[in-house]
């Protein structure tokens, strides 16, 4: 095992299989003022199951203007999580460096809104 993978649990595929993980676009963000820490208030479509908000620790390399229209991959199955004053529906996925900077999962290509991960 590597430094990486040495603390982690090992699941199985049925165990990934619960994960219900789906493209969507970002349709509005903001930034989050009430949060504790820097975020993004954010709106997403996902197609055929609606849109959902979240929000997102993404400050240091997006800003909301930007992200308004990108694709991203997004845990939709966890239960509703008050997080300030917003209810957060799904959790946006991405990559964090060394230096705790958030880069979004999105596909190279544009793809339908609800998609499914596998």
């Amino acid at each position: 095992m590597t430094a990486l993978t040495s603390n982690m649990k090992m699941i199985t595929y049925s165990d990934f299989q619960k994960i219900d993980i789906r493209v969507g676009t970002i349709i509005k963000a903001e930034i989050f003022k009430e949060a504790k820490q820097p975020a993004f208030k954010m709106s997403i479509d996902f197609g055929p199951l609606g849109v959902k908000k979240t929000s997102a620790q993404i400050t240091d390399l997006y800003q909301p203007e930007h992200i308004i229209g990108m694709q991203v991959t997004a845990v939709v199955n966890f239960p509703p999580k008050q997080i300030a004053n917003i209810m957060s529906e799904c959790l946006v996925l991405g990559i964090v460096d060394a230096n705790q900077k958030v880069t979004l999962l999105n596909p190279n290509t544009a793809v339908e809104n609800g998609l499914k991960i596998s």
